[in-house]
């Protein structure tokens, strides 16, 4: 019996190492943001030089230009670097994780199928793949022992038998590998980007765990990832992203709307949004009446929707420039050094319901919880069901997790996050759209509409590319038990 305890221990401590140093990679990827931005520009720099001197005399706008590009990555510096400072560790960051380096591989093969180690932060625009599920105390967060939400949606056991309390946005496990080559070097000379406000103002930050030694080396793939970020603010926080969220988000609330058209102020529907990302979407449900949570697997993402939900004081409070790391498909310079003003609603005086949450951790771990199974009204899925390894799962749970009688609306296309993982021995099963709605059939799911919408997905609407989606949009309810799936179980 010791014997197990202690390997149990050992266990638990080695996955806590392997979340530390997952969690330090993914704040080295954002402190490692200038940096890999400056590289750009003097990329940039070194072939304007190379030009003979006619061209040169041409487009002697361009070193004007890259001084302006250096401003940009300033003011965006000085947002991302507030958000570090008001994201609370959930984890000891000063851990020497070198004790357990001869354990993480054994930890990482375990847990497999539940990460991966650099691919995608959602495939529709790039990836992330660590995951949270420990999390911060957020004051947007309501009551976190709010009589509103299911008692199992409240408490929710993980697969080491820890109790996380959901309503609050935990920290789980990060990513691990290496993914691209070429990393970056914080032992570079003098950098020329600083921190900034948007009105040119220098600042200098402290905080009691963000220091230089987490600033380590990251594949620049990683700091991708952070523009990914910044691109998603501006989909779910600014006014210019409202295009794409009438095209994703309208259809759903109305949906839900419809569906639910006498909403009680004292037992309210409560409705469940995986993929959460920065979180818009299930605020927004949430200020319909309902009781919402949204669960995210991405860190990446987990820290900066804390940080706009739980830290905005004003409309328009902070600048970004989200379209200066691409030089392709510009009309205009003016076009590509726009900046863009966030948020553009105030979240803690939004109207929420009391009860809206934020989950982190994986959709698989966490809801496939037996304290989970029917006690959902809704589940929504915006852009979400290809996230996964095996979409079958997905269909099974979201069926496990609904009451009778309850609707699963969903919105996206297919393109597989993992389809293109070859020789990284990834589990992806690819269905056809046909297959996976015959799959819903199976487990109990009766189809009530169904329906096409044209939409982009992080796109720049000025753009001379505009990538668009034809997303299946489709609402089905949940009938009684089917025999089926025991005999899928079995």
């Amino acid at each position: 019996m010791e014997l197990l305890e202690h390997g149990d221990r050992r266990r638990r401590k080695c996955e806590e190492a392997l979340e530390v140093k997952s969690l330090r990679r993914i704040i080295s990827a954002y402190l490692n943001y200038p940096d890999a931005s400056e590289d750009d520009i003097r990329h940039n720099e070194s072939s304007f030089r190379k030009l003979p001197p006619a061209h040169k005399s041409l487009l002697s706008h361009l070193p004007l230009k890259y001084e302006s590009l250096r401003r940009c990555i300033s003011v965006n510096t000085y947002f991302i670097l507030n958000m570090l400072q008001a994201f609370e560790p959930p984890l000891d960051m000063n851990m020497d994780v070198d004790l357990y380096d001869h354990q993480l591989l054994e930890c990482c093969q375990d847990e497999h199928h539940h990460r991966h180690d650099g691919g995608f932060l959602d495939s529709h625009h790039g990836s992330t793949g660590e995951t949270m599920s420990r999390s911060i105390i957020d004051p947007v967060v309501s009551n976190i022992e709010n009589d509103l939400m299911p008692k199992s949606a409240r408490e929710t056991t993980n697969p080491e038998g820890e109790q996380l309390p959901v309503l609050n946005c935990k920290p789980e496990r990060g990513e691990v590998g290496s993914g691209a080559t070429e990393p970056i070097s914080s032992q570079e000379s003098e950098r020329q980007v600083r921190a900034v406000d948007s009105n040119g103002n220098a600042s200098s930050f402290s905080c009691d765990w963000l220091n230089s030694s987490l600033q380590l080396n990251v594949p620049l793939v990683d700091v991708d990832k952070v523009r990914c970020i910044i691109r998603n603010i501006v989909r779910d926080w600014a006014l210019e992203g409202q295009v794409e969220r009438d095209q994703c988000y309208q259809p759903i609330l109305e949906e839900l709307e419809r569906l639910f058209p006498k909403r009680s102020k004292e037992s309210p529907p409560c409705c469940l949004v995986p993929g959460a990302g920065l979180g818009r979407l299930a605020l927004d449900i949430s200020r319909l009446g309902f009781v919402c949570q949204g669960n995210e697997f991405s860190y990446y993402m987990m820290i900066c929707s804390s940080f706009i939900l739980n830290h905005s004081q004003s409309v328009g409070e902070w600048t970004i420039y989200p379209w200066i790391h691409s030089n392709c498909n510009t009309v205009s310079d003016e076009d590509q050094l726009r900046p863009v003003s966030i948020p553009d609603i105030l979240p803690a005086s939004a109207g929420i319901t009391e009860g809206f949450s934020m989950c982190g951790g994986d959709f698989v771990e966490v809801y496939s919880d037996p304290g989970q199974e029917g006690i959902w009204d809704a589940v929504v899925t915006c852009f979400f069901i290809d996230t996964a390894h095996n979409i079958v799962e997905y269909i099974e749970i979201i069926w496990k997790i609904l009451k009778d009688g309850g609707v699963w609306i969903n919105l996206g296309p297919l393109l597989y996050h993992f389809a293109d993982t070859y020789g990284q021995n990834e589990m992806s099963i690819e269905l056809s759209l046909e297959d996976v709605k015959k799959v819903a059939l199976h487990y109990g799911f009766t189809l009530e509409r169904e329906s096409t919408i044209s939409t982009t997905y992080t796109t720049n609407i000025r753009s001379m590319m505009q990538n668009r989606y034809f997303a299946s949009f489709w609402t089905m309810t949940k009938k009684t038990a089917n025999k089926s799936t025991e005999m899928h179980d079995a």
